[in-house]
């Protein structure tokens, strides 16, 4: 690992140079560590795939000492200590709402029903929120799954897309340009503007499993969320909720 500058007011640690889930989730449980010392002066932090930048204000605290202090919570790591919460999502996955589900399949020689499963079958984590506001770039994809994102990119990727590319799992929180292939659609927001302390739904070191739903069922959501009949938390795994 390596303690970094970036300026004079941040610290990045870096855990590696190549995606690898278990770095993700060092970072996750790096993060959480630093939040719960409550260093002073520290004012943002930043996890990524395979670092955590911590910002820090250079007039309330000396940037060697909470340099130090960063490492030594870095060291102090333990694997058995989980971070996030695990989320079940519903998605569907028939033709209308995974339009590159078929091609996908088969360049990597598969069956749609197998990439189906397949994604529906792995636990993902959340690696960070990026690109734009709820974006989560979820990782542990089985390798079955990793391809190159799409040669011509969408002018325009519809909300609630769930999508892969490179080895990762996204979800579309607007409607935007993307070039990732679309899988698959979750029926909720992932992102509420108006929420009064978080507004996206997801965090790095969260956990998401994927619950295949048919059409019907789909609609049925999207309804029963627009009309306020649920709330994010009903989509928590029993011990989370």
């Amino acid at each position: 690992m390596k303690l970094l500058p970036l300026g004079d007011a941040a610290w990045t640690l870096e855990f590696g140079r190549h995606l690898d889930p278990a770095l993700a989730e060092q970072v996750a449980r790096l993060a959480a560590r630093v939040r719960a010392a409550c260093l002073p002066g520290v004012v943002d932090l930043v996890p990524t795939l395979r670092s955590l930048t911590v910002h820090f204000e250079p007039e309330a605290v000396e940037a060697e000492l909470l340099g130090a202090q960063l490492l030594a919570l870095a060291a102090d790591d333990d694997a058995a200590d989980a971070t996030g919460r695990c989320w079940r999502l519903p998605i569907c996955t028939e033709p209308a709402l995974a339009p590159d589900l078929a091609e996908l399949a088969a360049r990597v020689g598969l069956a749609p029903q197998a990439v189906r499963a397949l994604l529906c079958g792995t636990t993902l984590r959340v690696g960070l929120i990026g690109f734009m506001p709820g974006f989560p770039y979820l990782i542990g994809l089985p390798q079955a799954l990793h391809l190159p994102r799409r040669a011509t990119p969408r002018t325009r990727v519809p909300t609630g897309s769930v999508a892969l590319a490179a080895g990762l799992c996204g979800v579309y929180p607007w409607d935007s340009p993307g070039g990732w292939w679309l899988v698959g659609h979750l029926p909720l927001p992932l992102f509420e503007a108006d929420h009064p302390q978080a507004p996206a739904w997801l965090a790095a070191g969260d956990r998401l499993c994927w619950q295949p739903v048919d059409a019907a069922t789909h609609a049925a959501l999207a309804a029963d969320w627009a009309a306020g009949r649920l709330r994010r938390e009903d989509f928590l795994m029993p011990e989370e909720a």
